[in-house]
């Protein structure tokens, strides 16, 4: 008989962790897949699954379900403990529920516990460190949090607000966290009075939504004005390669979180449906994916242990929800139908388009060339991203 092996409590190895984040990566690339065909689909045009469900769920799958789990999924491997990847585990897997037709109920408290263990991971890190810069990061957890539980009680329009700031938190923090000798000793100071006053507006506009929806509008403003001013994209926008890319792709993603925060400030609670669209699509599309974009060499080495280098081609998918995200701001400033409709399938093209080429990106890295590949794998290069 072959020996019986004892037992053991010992962590996984790098090697296995590696695969655990790569099927947790996997896992967030369904819920914006089965999102994506969901977009297409409330764009009354035809997609490959057709489903009142995922139509229904796209706006939950996109942000709590892909972007929870891969912003989870990061902070997990910045504090290194195994049992942290339970956070973006739960987030994914309850979505992945959701798409599959589960009870409702079991899919949203998965979310719910998700969440919840993003909150544990950020406190841990904030114990950890102490850092107000931490805090504010924290703060975009418990906004994750509150969020997927307003999910279980309201309509997803009605926790937009709630969503909208977790994500705008999340990257104004992670904007000061790369770039803090760039924005000076002055960026976590101003990220934690912005965070803390987007917290505030978020649950005024719950409460009460016409007056809320404008001061948090003037405020997505306000932030997305100082990351124009402070961040290093203007001083990168001259240089070449990845450097000059991920400069562009901050500088337009601040563009549009502008936009949607004036889209805020002018007409408060949407009234129409093209004023909603403007102001979601806004943050989420064009500034939520334009710094996915931005960061994606920068960030995703850490997750997938593997080197995503630079490659030219990244600019057209860039280009194309850029493009895109401008013919659907005419449609909805115009009202047309048309324009609305095309710009929509265009930035689903350019998400899809990014997959496609940063997954060839990583496939064909070659590991001996990793550190030449793009000017942010260095540490201090990396804080100048």
């Amino acid at each position: 008989m072959p020996p019986v092996r004892p037992f053991t409590d010992s962590p996984p190895g790098p090697t296995a962790l590696r695969r655990i984040r790569v099927a947790l990566l996997i896992l967030g690339g369904i819920s914006l897949t089965t999102g994506l065909n969901g977009a297409v689909l409330r764009l009354g045009l035809w997609a490959p699954v057709v489903s009142d469900r995922l139509a229904d769920l796209h706006g939950p799958l996109m942000v709590l379900g892909f972007l929870g789990t891969v912003i989870s999924l990061e902070r997990a491997q910045a504090i290194r403990r195994p049992l942290a990847l339970l956070a973006p585990g739960l987030l994914g897997t309850g979505s992945l529920m959701l798409v599959l037709g589960a009870p409702s109920a079991l899919g949203k408290l998965l979310v719910i516990e998700g969440a919840a263990a993003f909150v544990l991971v950020m406190l841990g890190l904030w114990r950890r460190t102490r850092a107000d810069l931490v805090a504010a990061q924290t703060l975009g957890a418990f906004l994750l949090l509150i969020g997927s539980v307003l999910w279980w009680l309201l309509n997803v329009p009605d926790l937009i607000p709630v969503l909208v700031v977790f994500l705008v938190v999340t990257i104004a923090s992670e904007r000061a966290e790369l770039a803090q000798i760039s924005m000076g000793g002055r960026a976590v100071p101003t990220l934690v009075t912005l965070t803390f006053a987007l917290c505030v507006s978020a649950v005024a506009a719950v409460l009460w939504p016409e007056p809320g929806l404008r001061v948090l509008g003037a405020l997505c403003v306000l932030t997305a004005a100082w990351l124009f001013r402070d961040d290093v994209g203007r001083r990168m926008i001259r240089t070449e390669g990845f450097r000059r890319f991920n400069a562009v792709a901050l500088l337009a993603s601040n563009v549009w979180l502008a936009a949607a925060g004036l889209t805020w400030v002018i007409a408060g609670a949407p009234q129409s449906t093209y004023s909603y669209d403007l102001v979601v699509h806004g943050v989420f599309l064009g500034f939520g994916f334009s710094m996915i974009m931005a960061h994606a060499p920068t960030i995703f080495p850490a997750v997938l242990g593997r080197a995503l280098p630079y490659r030219p081609v990244m600019w057209v998918p860039l280009a194309l929800l850029h493009l895109g995200m401008t013919y659907r701001a005419m449609g909805d400033v115009l009202g047309s139908q048309h324009l609305w409709q095309a710009g929509g399938v265009v930035t689903v093209v350019a998400v899809m388009t990014f997959l496609i080429t940063a997954g060839l990106s990583v496939v064909t890295a070659n590991r001996g060339a990793d550190s030449t590949a793009h000017p942010a794998q260095s540490s201090s290069e990396r804080t100048e991203s």
